[in-house]
């Protein structure tokens, strides 16, 4: 595999780099010196900060993009072998390297690095960790996927040792980082495009956690099940976290308080450390701030900034985010795709004022809809209208015939008023026909949905 060598900045060429990660990449390397030039389909916020950065960005992907003196393309996993940039780059015998295997080196020139993994709550957990570094005043480089207000983005380019990162299992893109310190939030079936079951995705897991440093630590929510075998190939230390009094780290006390957010008590061991206030609602935020504490504590950050960061975190964008209010109905956008997201999401809007909870829900990809048709519509039930939308087909073609159809079929079958209309512009007709004063809307999904919100509200 090609190495990059940071002290002998070369040009780098994107394929793709419009890409939440890719972009937070392409502006690490182009701070660090590098010479970085890219493209992507369209123009975009993320692909004009980069320009705005003297990165030089193509639109559409063509052979003439591939600039004459690059000397290292790479790519996303949605770019294959037939794109005319890719084809260019092996005629020309351009070393080539996946966004993964170009953010593990980039991760190896840190000596503090950190790699937030998971099932679910990545992007969460590592923005609230963003903002407790910040508030140590720790000047971490971060790579986040999301829009993080605190940053002002979803890249930061610091100064000192510490660089911050999701660790995302899907095609294995974790496996080519060898984190300092990792935290493992849960361990879940999905991305059933790529794994076969959920062995497979624990097996995956379990080869990360054993490529943790050896003088580092792994921090490991402690309702994972069966966590002996995530941890048995694992030379770093080990340490739990949870609700269990047990684990070394734990959470007790937890208290909602509406529009405010939660609060809870944290232990290290036997000795209480103080309270922790959070502005962010549900048990799954939480979850996702007792492991950020955790890990930050390892990392010798003193709790106070601990407290301060974590009381300071206002969210990610499309995480239970706010969008406004129209008629006295409060619109709030959440980027729950996967079951437990769901249920985690509805869950914490019955602890928000409401007197109805609306969700439009827009299934992503037509394997995940299949693989959780029966859980996606329990999980669903526990809205109090819930409207369906085309399934949103991102990197798939529909080789499987399935649609929202099924999913409405299964959703009848508990007490829930449902319906399935694929027009945008028809679920915003019927949503000002059948929205009350007092209802809070929830637009779900990980594609597109959120722009009936941001319509309704004339936003977009």
């Amino acid at each position: 595999m090609y190495k990059i060598d940071f002290g002998s900045p070369i040009h780098i060429h994107f394929i793709g780099i419009g890409g939440i990660s890719m972009s937070g990449l392409a502006e690490i390397l182009n701070k660090e010196g590098f010479f970085v030039s890219g493209s992507d389909a369209k123009s975009s916020p993320l692909t004009e900060k980069l320009e705005h950065l003297g990165v030089l960005i193509f639109y559409g992907h063509d052979k003439s993009n591939l600039p004459r003196d690059a000397q290292l393309t790479v790519y996303t996993a949605a770019v294959k072998s037939d794109n005319p940039e890719w084809i260019a780059s092996t005629e020309r015998d351009i070393p080539m390297l996946s966004r993964a295997q170009l953010l593990g080196q980039i991760m190896d020139n840190y000596s503090r690095s950190v790699a937030i993994s998971g099932t679910h709550g990545k992007t969460t957990t590592t923005s609230m960790l963003t903002d407790i570094f910040l508030a140590a005043k720790s000047d971490p480089t971060v790579s986040v996927g999301g829009i993080l207000s605190s940053i002002d983005g979803n890249i930061r380019v610091g100064s000192s040792d510490i660089f911050l990162t999701e660790a995302c299992e899907y095609t294995n893109s974790f496996l080519h980082f060898y984190p300092k310190y990792a935290l493992i939030l849960n361990i879940e079936e999905d991305h059933m495009d790529f794994f076969s079951d959920l062995s497979e995705i624990r097996h995956s897991f379990a080869a990360f956690a054993g490529q943790v440093a050896t003088d580092g630590t792994l921090l490991l929510n402690g309702d994972i099940a069966a966590p002996d075998d995530i941890t048995v190939n694992c030379v770093a230390t080990v340490t739990r976290y949870g609700f269990d009094p047990s684990y070394e780290f734990y959470a007790q006390d937890v208290h909602f308080h509406a529009q405010d957010g939660t609060s809870f008590s944290f232990f290290q061991k036997d000795a209480f450390l103080g309270e922790i206030k959070l502005r962010v609602p549900g048990i799954h935020n939480v979850s996702n701030a007792l492991g950020a504490a955790a890990l930050a504590l390892t990392m010798g950050i003193p709790f106070a900034s601990i407290q301060l960061g974590l009381t300071s975190f206002l969210g990610t964008a499309r995480r239970f985010e706010y969008k406004g209010e129209l008629g006295g109905i409060t619109i709030v956008d959440d980027y729950a795709h996967h079951p437990t997201e769901i249920s985690a999401t509805l869950t914490a809007a019955a602890n928000y004022p409401h007197k109805r909870i609306i969700c439009i829900f827009q299934p992503h990809t037509y394997t995940r809809t299949k693989a959780f048709l029966l859980d996606f519509a329990k999980a669903l039930s526990a809205a109090d209208l819930v409207i369906l939308t085309d399934i949103y087909a991102a990197r798939e073609k529909n080789t499987i015939g399935i649609s929202s159809a099924d999913l409405l079929k299964e959703l009848n079958n508990y007490e829930v008023e449902a319906y399935y209309e694929p027009s945008f512009d028809a679920i915003e007709a019927f949503l000002l026909k059948k929205c009350l004063h007092g209802d809070l809307l929830i637009t779900m999904g990980a594609g597109d949905v959120y722009r009936i919100g941001e319509h309704l509200l004339g936003l977009s």
